[in-house]
């Protein structure tokens, strides 16, 4: 807590030293529809051009000489995307073994520019991708609705597509294509993972062919989820069973058709037999024989499978731990070209989960980490969060599967187990926002996410201060020091607000916004009351040994270091413990009181940020500081609401009051329980229709 209020007091005095200090001429207003490219976002060369013309038109954005070098011979040590970027007195030289690693290196050197990384001459710097595979998660749907999408509706407008035509479909798609190009990201799954079975008919695949071609000058390949139970659906056979002839027969044309009109296809991605999704165990079979016969199909094309881990039963006594039980047993059962892709997490995007321990229990199988750039439960497009801390915390954990070192990144990068293919995937956030986002902050995320990608070993500062430079157009200390720091601490005031010490998934069922402590569910685990478990006796998920033993599904020390309530980090203590009220903290505190002023914690965190960004004012163009100011406001009382919600609900178990230092309680619990959102999984309460309270 001590370290909370000095970072607060830090955040106030830089603001101050902002308003202080000889602020610029106020920059002209923009709509952020630029992203982090700036104006370089406007070399936009012809649909129809090579990658070698969007390379070019990169290199006119630089004030330094530029040679280009496609290698002769090939080097193993660049491979197919790495880049090699050489200064001498004349310039730069950037060399490659294809068009697509000088398109990188393009996208380097104008970040280095915007940054005002000034080279040595004689330095020389080689850049090479951790992860083959990068890729953004769309969960579009045809209709034109986007599942946890909180920046309007979907980018692709299906009935607008015209065939054949790639200018006709321009600027947007390649503007999308080169942002993600930019930040290295080289796949994208088109649509939700709760796929419609449409998307697999010759319609709806030429238009994704005129995608794909708008896409490849950018290196940006294609991806489709697909609905398992498709056969069924669009072939009208009785029964979509992996192991039946006539199914692998029509999935075996099905690939070969795509092929014939994307012949760099890159492959599935595949949501079965979860949350009611149709899968192989429809039929008796298991994830492994529906993951083959895809991958089977796939395999001469030379594309891949990416078979999702995000399943559980209704009856599992505890969610946390179904994944391991569901697929550990199939170790070493799926082909080559099949990738579990497994969630950051072992329950759902949590704003703090420990890392899956599937990670750690696969020895012959692929996996890769799937993140979630859209910010399903850390407040929507309304809450100013930077992800990449959280994603980071998940890739540098160590789960000991091969002693100390088998991190989560060593492990998804092939450095553990050498796995043919490596990769990692990210829900994106992306809409039809004029700034793609829904909040201008949000793209942050967007950017780290493909940077991660290209190199988890970046830090968040690291990535947090290109982002602010190239975004908004500023090097100056004054603006890039507050608020750098105000988004390096806004994913841990996030949690501090919503659920800190390990609560999780507390959340109101509409959207996924607000807080629901009390709320029931038409299944247990969509329940808050079956995570946070608040009674008499105390509050907590006993997940120990003598509780649900998901403590054993770690390697030691962590099994032993989680199971015992001494030794585990007290950011997941109600992960992991049940608790009485008055449990002794290590701060000396009762768990009631440490609960109660970590809250506080986090409404005062939001409450520096509206200063900070005030005090940066003179930086920022009137229409971006406008709509992040006004989303500020909103985020320091949802705050409030989130710490009355689950408090006030909890306090009626606990009988006891705020500590001293705590901001009274605005509303009761009978407000509290009968305010209803109404909002669906497509859209972010308007700020309008929220539950109104007063800054103190």
């Amino acid at each position: 807590m001590k370290s909370n209020h000095l970072f607060h007091a830090f955040l106030m005095v830089a603001a101050g030293c902002a308003l202080a200090s000889c602020a610029p001429e106020k920059p002209a207003d923009t709509d952020g529809h630029t992203l982090w490219l700036g104006e370089a976002a406007a070399a936009l060369p012809s649909c129809s051009q090579t990658t070698l013309d969007v390379v070019n038109a990169n290199l006119g954005f630089l004030s330094e000489k530029v040679s280009l070098e496609r290698l002769a011979s090939f080097d193993e040590s660049l491979g197919e995307e790495g880049y090699r970027l050489t200064w001498d007195k004349a310039g730069v030289t950037a060399s490659a073994n294809t068009e697509q690693g000088l398109l990188y290196a393009s996208f380097d050197l104008l970040r280095r520019q915007a940054c005002c990384q000034k080279p040595v001459v004689g330095e020389t710097v080689s850049s090479v991708p951790a992860f083959r595979y990068r890729l953004l998660n769309h969960w579009d749907n045809p209709n034109g609705t986007v599942e946890r999408g909180f920046a309007g509706k979907s980018l692709w407008k299906w009935e607008e597509i015209v065939v054949d035509d790639l200018a006709a479909n321009a600027p947007i798609y390649a503007e999308y294509a080169r942002a993600n190009a930019s930040i290295g990201i080289n796949g994208t799954v088109l649509n939700n993972v709760n796929a419609n079975p449409c998307m697999l008919t010759e319609e709806y695949l030429i238009k994704v062919k005129t995608l794909a071609d708008i896409f490849r000058p950018y290196g940006l390949k294609v991806y489709l989820s697909l609905n398992f139970a498709a056969p069924k659906h669009l072939a009208g056979l009785n029964t979509s069973d992996p192991l039946d002839e006539k199914v692998v027969e029509w999935w075996n044309g099905k690939v070969a058709e795509i092929y014939s009109l994307i012949p760099d296809f890159g492959g599935f991605l595949v949501k079965a037999n979860s949350e009611g999704q149709s899968g192989p165990q429809d039929y008796g079979r298991t994830h492994a024989d529906g993951a083959n016969m895809l991958a089977d199909a796939l395999k001469p094309y030379g594309g891949i499978v990416m078979w999702r881990a995000f399943v559980y039963a209704a009856t599992s006594p505890d969610r946390a731990r179904q994944a391991v039980e569901e697929f550990k047993p199939l170790d070493g059962q799926f082909r080559d070209n099949v990738i579990i892709q497994i969630k950051n997490g072992p329950i759902d995007f949590q704003p703090r989960e420990p890392f899956s321990p599937l990670f750690g229990q696969l020895e012959r199988t692929q996996v890769m980490a799937e993140m979630q750039v859209t910010q399903e439960y850390l407040g929507h497009s309304n809450h100013l969060v930077y992800l990449h801390p959280m994603w980071k915390e998940c890739l540098d954990s160590d789960t000991y599967q091969k002693g100390e070192g088998s991190t989560v990144a060593a492990i998804t990068e092939g450095k553990v187990i050498p796995y043919r293919y490596s990769a990692i995937a990210g829900v994106a956030n992306i809409g039809d926002s004029i700034n793609w986002c829904g909040h201008h902050f949000a793209q942050a995320n967007w950017y780290a996410f493909g940077r991660m990608a290209w190199n988890p070993d970046l830090s968040s500062e690291q990535i947090a201060d290109e982002w602010l430079k190239q975004t908004f157009a500023t090097t100056d200390k004054h603006f890039i020091q507050p608020v750098k720091e105000m988004m390096l601490s806004s994913r841990e005031t996030t949690v501090h607000y919503e659920m800190p010490l390990g609560l999780h998934h507390v959340f109101a069922g509409a959207g996924h916004y607000g807080p629901g402590p009390w709320e029931g569910s038409i299944r247990p685990d969509w329940s808050p009351l079956y995570y946070h478990k608040a009674g008499a006796d105390g509050v907590g998920f006993d997940r120990t040994r003598n509780g649900s033993a998901a403590v054993e599904q770690y390697h030691e020390p962590l099994c032993s270091m989680y199971n015992d309530v001494t030794t585990c980090p007290e950011e997941l203590l109600l992960w992991f413990h049940h608790l009485p009220w008055d449990y002794t903290m290590k701060s000396g505190r009762t768990l009631w009181d440490e609960l109660c002023l970590t809250y506080q914690s986090g409404i005062d965190a939001v409450r520096s940020y509206m200063e900070v960004w005030n005090g940066v004012e003179p930086y920022v163009d009137n229409h971006r500081f406008q709509q992040v100011a006004v989303k500020l406001e909103r985020q320091a009382k949802d705050a409030i609401w989130w710490r009355d919600a689950v408090m006030r609900y909890f306090q009626s178990f606990s009988g006891l009051d705020l500590p001293e230092g705590c901001t009274p309680f605005q509303h009761d619990l009978d407000y509290l329980r009968q305010f209803r959102l109404r909002i669906s999984i497509y859209e972010t309460p308007a700020l309008d229709k929220l539950p109104e309270y007063v800054l103190p």
